[in-house]
This record gives structure tokens, sequence and C-alpha cells, in this order.
């Protein structure tokens, strides 16, 4: 309810500031009123914590379609497959993404992140809606390995600017020689049963090759996140460690290795690792413990959205109602001292900006948050990840476009409490 009333009053002052043309301190200590204050600056043109400063004439972030090329009808193996499969342009979509243009206009070249950023379109158009609700050791269509490469390029290209992509295709060889490796290791011991088989491949990726979690303090931690990293430094979140495991699985069933269902129990808690398992076996209680193609890439995508959100400083548990808070007040007379300090942080963050440094100590990035929400966006999840959109946008003088983004949120969530809003 309370994210419903900051939605719905952030409308009615993006409304009123474009309708006036006028980017007032008034309009937005209006929607101060609406919830305890925050001593961050306002999201206005001259105070905000994220100014883009987009050029005036937007261009298009719209991709175009075409279908998908089928791969060679018959590979020797799964390694030409997968090097051999042509990467099919991004499909259209009707969203129309500010962060790349935004980045494009401050002067930075933004060619190596559009171009992951298709990479991973065209893995998620393979997505059918049965296909999302299916487990991630029986996935078939979507190359979750490219797919997670896909968000790590992006996101390298953002804060690097290197003239040099991530090279996609050498981590997906370094995943593929995860596999090849345990061949070595394939002995008759190891053919002796299913639970055999399943627990050397466990051996093999935790004990001989030394792959591990992140600890539980740590799993915000960037290099945790990320695949290609994880394959560097072997250590990892669940979700990164889960995926690999199922890659393996996959590239075994091709090959003729395995030719039983499996799955893989992916732990909630915070130390256990992500274990494969007979499926004929399986049991009720290990239904939760089941991974789909859809939940993984969102979990990914939402772990990278929490790490890099702006507003650090704030314990709200929603990623929306912290940066809400944060743009609801200019200047609060009567703050504490913990307020004060905030205010501090906020014009040393402001001035780091103007500076071209995106990121500092409890503001996360602004880039990588952005680029997160979008990816999001495009796989169809909650509504709530629009809203999230926007907000962002806001904090960054983007007003028409958070205006437009929140008006495309069902009319349910918005059009309820505007009038409580002034």
């Amino acid at each position: 309810m309370l994210e419903r009333y900051f939605a719905d009053s952030i409308i009615f002052v993006l409304s009123y500031v474009l309708l006036t043309h006028s980017l007032c301190f008034v309009a937005i200590n209006k929607a101060a009123t609406m919830s305890p204050s925050s001593s961050l600056t306002a999201a206005s043109s001259s105070s905000s914590l994220w100014i883009l400063k987009p050029s005036p004439a937007f261009k298009s972030s719209r991709f175009q379609s075409i279908p998908p090329s089928l791969p060679p009808s018959s590979p020797p193996c799964f390694r030409l497959l997968r090097r051999a499969a042509s990467l099919p342009h991004a499909s259209a979509t009707d969203f129309d993404f500010a962060l790349h243009d935004a980045l494009e206009s401050s002067g930075i070249n933004t060619s190596h992140a559009r171009e992951a950023r298709k990479g991973f379109i065209s893995q998620i158009n393979e997505l059918s809606d049965v296909e999302r609700e299916t487990s991630i050791s029986i996935n078939r269509r979507v190359d979750l390995g490219r797919a997670a490469l896909y968000i790590a390029a992006e996101d390298d290209s953002l804060i690097s600017h290197s003239s040099v992509p991530l090279p996609v295709d050498a981590f997906l060889e370094r995943l593929d020689d995860l596999s090849l490796g345990y061949c070595s290791h394939y002995n008759s011991l190891s053919r002796s049963s299913r639970e055999n088989f399943l627990e050397s491949i466990e051996k093999y990726l935790y004990v001989k090759k030394g792959f591990r979690r992140s600890s539980a303090k740590n799993l915000a931690e960037p290099r945790a996140l990320y695949l290609h990293s994880v394959l560097t430094h072997r250590s990892g979140s669940a979700l990164m460690l889960s995926l690999i495991h199922s890659e393996i699985l996959k590239m075994f069933r091709l090959w003729g290795l395995l030719d039983f269902d499996v799955e893989i129990f992916f732990p909630h808690d915070h130390y256990g690792l992500p274990r494969a398992y007979d499926k004929q076996k399986s049991k009720e209680s290990d239904q939760p413990h089941i991974m789909t193609v859809q939940m993984l890439l969102e979990k990914v995508l939402r772990n990278l959205k929490a790490a890099f959100w702006p507003f650090q400083h704030d314990h709200v548990d929603s990623l929306f109602l912290r940066a809400a808070h944060a743009a609801n007040c200019v200047d609060d007379p009567n703050g504490s001292q913990e307020s004060a300090y905030q205010l501090a942080s906020a014009k040393a963050a402001q001035h780091r900006l103007e500076r071209g440094v995106w990121t500092s100590v409890r503001f996360g990035d602004m880039r990588r948050a952005l680029s997160a929400c979008e990816r999001l966006i495009l796989l169809k999840t909650d509504p709530k990840e629009i809203r999230d959109y926007s907000i962002l946008l806001y904090h960054c003088g983007l007003y028409q476009q958070s205006l437009k983004y929140l008006r495309v949120l069902p009319p349910h969530k918005v059009g309820q409490q505007i009038q409580l809003a002034f």
C-alpha cells in the first residue's frame, strides 16, 4: 500500500512538472509529505544525485527482429554446435529504454553494451511459456551460459569503457572445458550406478576443480554474481554454481553420458551447494528447490539490481521505497545526525558524478542498476520492475520517460490514490 502511495504521487508530481515545464522544488516537496523524510537530495534537474544529461533528440533503443537461425543439423559435438550457432538479431520490443542513449549523450561509447544487450535478447526470445517453467537441468532451447555471459558483457562494458568487449565465446569455451575435463575421471566406478555418477560429478566440480560458494557476508560481492568472474575465481553465488552444474549436465546429455532425468537441488540457505539427483527418486519436499529457467534469470538480475541499487543507506526492504525516501526531501531542518550525514554523503556523491565517477560507497552504481531493471522488464516479469525502473529514471532527471513507464503500470496499481497525494 505504501509503495502504491509513492508511485501514484510521483506520477502526479511528474505530470505537474511536465505540464508547467519547470522543475520546481515546490512540486517535489509536496511529495515529501507522504513518508518519513530522508535527507538525500530531491530528484530535480539541479539537485539529482544521478544526472545523465541526455541530449534533446533522444535516439530510439528499439531492436529489430528476424527469425533466429537454426544450428547446423549434424555437428560432430556440442562444442561445435554452440560455437557454430549464428547470433540472431534481437527482437523488437515496445520499450524505449534510456540507459544506453543517455550514456551516449554524455560522450560514452556504448556499442559493446548494445551488442551484449542484443545477445541477451536473442536468448530470451527463445523462451516460450512452457520453457520459462522448465527446470534448468532439462532446458533445451535457451543457452543459459551464453545469456549469463551477455549480462556480464554488458555490465563490463558499462564500467570499463574498454575498446575490447568481454570475450563471451572464450568463457563459453572455458565452461565447455569443465565438461571435457571430467571425461578423464569417468571410470567404471562412476558408471556403476546413477548415484555414483552424480556424486563423481560433484566431487569433480567442488573438490577437484575447487568451486565453492561465496560466504554469506559476501553475497552482494559483484564478483560472485557474474559468470565469467565465477569461472575465473571459482567462487560464486548458489545461482552461478547451479548454472554451471546444469550446463555440465547438458553437455553430458548431448554426449550420451547422461541417459536419465536429473534435477538440481537449489539450496535456499547461505551455505549449501547445488547438487544433482535422480529425478525418479525425487520427493515432494524437493519441489521448492527446483530452479526453472525464468526463476534463474530473474534471480540473477534481481541480485544485481539489489547489489547496485544506488540507495544503500536505507534499511527498508523495498528498493522502490528506498529510492522514494531519497526523492522526498531536499532538506530536513529538524533532521537527525544520521540525516545530516546522509545529506553530506549525497552532496559528495553528486560531486563525484559531476566528475564522471558513477559509483561510491553506500550509493551503488546507477548504470548497472538501470541495466538490470531494463533486462528484467524484457523478461516480462513482475510489473513492479517497471515501477522500480521509473523511480531510477526520476532520480536521473529523465522525468518524461519516468512518467511514461509509471503510466505503463496496470491501472489498479497507479490510479487508486492520486487524490491522496495533495
